[in-house]
């Protein structure tokens, strides 16, 4: 028995892949999927302060930080292996060379942003003695117990935190630039196709 080739499954298996014109769907579902994974993370680390120190509220809150945390290092490390296996759609219209610069150096920022701050958090859990909890597993300490340094990677990772939401907010306001004032197609690359 012979089946047809069906020209709408072949439609939907070549979108799963970057093509030059536009991300695939692989890809728009990682970056939104880290979106809310980071957005995720940094809502529970912020809203722990409802609840008083001590209470198991309040660890419960910091432990879905720590473990949603982890799982940005994991999904940027799965993302990092598309980007470097998959074809970058281009921009249209083309942005100029001191803008293709500037993009490459934020994308950076923000790769070694999602990168650091979960091995941070991890070498900071490690030097206060704590367990690190990553969905019922518990990862094996980083560094010795040393809490002078785990006082200082705390204070780190804080500020580092803080100037996260800059780092985060101006990828933002780029791509809406970039929509509204130039009118090239860098945020339309990355949103879902939508059914006809």
């Amino acid at each position: 028995m012979i089946i047809p080739k069906s020209s709408h499954f072949k439609e939907n298996t070549m979108t799963l892949k970057n093509t030059e014109s536009r991300y695939g769907s692989i890809s728009i579902k990682m970056h939104w999927l880290m979106f809310i994974l980071i957005a995720a993370t940094f809502a529970f680390i912020e809203c722990r302060v409802f609840f008083e120190k001590g209470t198991e509220m309040r660890d419960l809150f910091k432990m879905w930080h720590f473990m949603l945390g982890l799982l940005v290092l994991v999904m940027v490390i799965i993302r990092l292996y598309f980007r470097f296996t998959q074809v970058s759609p281009k921009i249209t219209p083309p942005p100029s060379p001191m803008q293709n610069i500037a993009a490459k150096g934020a994308h950076l920022v923000l790769y070694i942003f999602m990168i650091a701050m979960p091995i941070a958090g991890w070498f900071m859990l490690s030097a206060f003695g704590k367990p690190i909890p990553f969905f019922g597993l518990e990862l094996p300490p980083l560094m010795a117990v040393n809490k002078d340094i785990g006082g200082k990677i705390h204070d780190i990772h804080e500020l580092v935190g803080q100037i996260g939401y800059f780092i985060i907010g101006l990828h933002a306001l780029a791509a809406l630039i970039h929509h509204y004032v130039q009118k090239d197609d860098t945020l339309t690359r990355m949103l879902p196709e939508r059914k006809e």
